[in-house]
């Protein structure tokens, strides 16, 4: 009878036990990548710290949007976090051509991305695409971008060469995410004029008061280019690692953390794994949900292990 007892006892808790990760070892380092754009760079240090705590080593690279899309074709990089959509339409029919990718899930709602000008521009007539002609003069004929290769920065190209509310001849003026805020401090310290790149989360949104223009809705989609975010993996990646691949399919934010994680990066010249960190120990109610049925690399249970890595 004893004997029935503890096999009894064995099974319950063989039953209650987590299921060993069925991970490959090649997922152990998992390749992500970082356009250069600080809420992906966010958003990465949340879940590099997370993947930390479940013995994950996690492999950023700094790749432009085309080059990050391409290095996930050539199975080089696993894991993007920073598809928006509809603006990378034209990557993403590409790649799913290829069979290159697989949605994972949609990691953050709300965002929006289209030109902005600062709201004391915004008050002498500029709050439309279309009013941006009549005072070429004042803006230089110059639309400030992000970095080089962008597909944002070709929308607005594209609009210059069909003419397109009058902008013929007006430059894009290609810069990373910083030099363009840098000028747009500049340009607000003087009462200059300016026509931007900007979106939402972004602290920026609190630094500057700045009006969002409407209009762009042919090239950066309706509701002031209202976007999802979207988590890819390269296609193949989620049957080998599923385990890594449930803990990304939960992973979501929202606007207030992604705005607070990036403020804590730009405004307070925080390391963003460190950012990360104390975001997550203050806010520790979020890794129930990213943490649902994840077990370390080693099959152990996810989320004391992170707790713990964490110091909770």
């Amino acid at each position: 009878m004893r004997s029935l007892f503890a096999a009894a006892a064995v099974i319950a808790g063989l039953a209650l036990a987590p299921a060993v990760a069925a991970d490959a070892p090649t997922c152990k380092i998992i390749r992500m990548s970082d356009p250069g754009w600080t809420d992906i760079t966010s958003t990465n240090a949340l879940a590099g710290v997370v993947l930390a705590g479940l013995g994950y080593t996690q492999d950023v690279k700094t790749l432009s949007v085309p080059i990050g899309y391409e290095s996930m074709k050539n199975k080089q990089v696993d894991v993007f976090l920073g598809n928006w959509m509809p603006a990378q339409q034209k990557f993403i029919d590409a790649l799913n051509e290829a069979k290159a990718i697989e949605v994972l899930n949609t990691n953050l709602t709300g965002a929006k991305f289209t030109l902005a000008v600062p709201s004391y521009v915004a008050a002498e007539g500029v709050k439309d695409f279309k009013d941006l002609a009549a005072h070429a003069d004042r803006f230089g004929s110059q639309i400030y971008g992000i970095e080089p290769g962008a597909p944002a920065n070709a929308n607005i190209q594209k609009m210059i060469d069909a003419d397109d509310f009058g902008l013929k001849g007006w430059k894009v003026v290609e810069s990373g995410e910083q030099a363009m805020l840098a000028q747009v401090k500049r340009q607000q310290g003087s009462k200059g004029w300016i026509v931007f790149l900007a979106w939402a989360p972004h602290p920026m949104n609190n630094a500057f008061d700045l009006t969002y223009l409407s209009g762009g809705d042919a090239y950066f989609g309706k509701n002031y280019g209202g976007a999802d975010v979207r988590t890819l993996a390269r296609t193949g990646w989620p049957a080998d690692c599923p385990n890594a691949a449930t803990f990304f399919k939960q992973l979501t934010f929202d606007l207030p953390m992604e705005n607070a994680m990036m403020g804590k990066i730009l405004d307070d010249g925080q390391e963003p794994k460190a950012a990360a960190k104390a975001w997550l120990k203050a806010n520790p109610a979020v890794l129930d949900g990213w943490l649902k049925g994840v077990t370390t690399f080693d099959g152990k249970p996810g989320l004391p292990a992170v707790k713990a890595e964490l110091g909770l």
